[in-house]
């Protein structure tokens, strides 16, 4: 009996007494901190002459320190056509004279380039890669005038002579 009466009153439950709710506080935002100094548009201040930079002295950055040193091409005189023909792409001592076509006007050269094809050139025409023009065809040979730069920079002239080979 004893023991009953130590379980019993060991699981009893007391029970506190409810309190009334307590009203909730309300917390009032911060209000934001007013702006120390207005900003200003850089759009309406005015520029002066002193915030200007002066490059006229400076070396350029962007110019390389290479100069890229090509073989003189003039501008083409036909103007309509910009790509190369197939008689532009080798250098003129690589062709061969094969017949000269004597004429009452003019006379006109049979020329073959390295791969085998054959030309028919008059004076005026452009042949080889540095824009050598057909200056006279004799009855020997023919005669181009190359257009280059040297390694100065300026604009030379070279005569290449391609002659009919000798008969033995």
């Amino acid at each position: 009996m004893v023991l009953l009466t130590v379980f019993t009153a060991g699981c009893s439950k007391k029970e506190e007494p409810v309190s009334a709710p307590q009203p909730v506080k309300r917390i009032e935002a911060a209000k934001p901190p007013m702006p120390v100094q207005k900003q200003q548009s850089t759009a309406r201040v005015p520029i002066t002459a002193a915030q200007y930079a002066e490059f006229s002295g400076k070396k350029d950055p962007f110019k390389p320190f290479v100069l890229d040193i090509r073989p003189f091409r003039p501008a083409s005189r036909k103007g309509s056509f910009s790509g190369l023909l197939p008689i532009q792409n080798y250098e003129v001592n690589q062709f061969r004279v094969l017949g000269i076509i004597a004429g009452l006007k003019q006379n006109n050269a049979l020329v073959v380039d390295p791969t085998g094809k054959t030309y028919v050139v008059k004076p005026g025409m452009e042949i080889g890669k540095n824009g050598g023009e057909i200056q006279k065809i004799s009855a020997r040979s023919v005669e181009v005038v190359e257009k280059y730069r040297d390694e100065n920079g300026r604009i030379r002239k070279r005569t290449v002579r391609l002659s009919l080979p000798v008969k033995e």
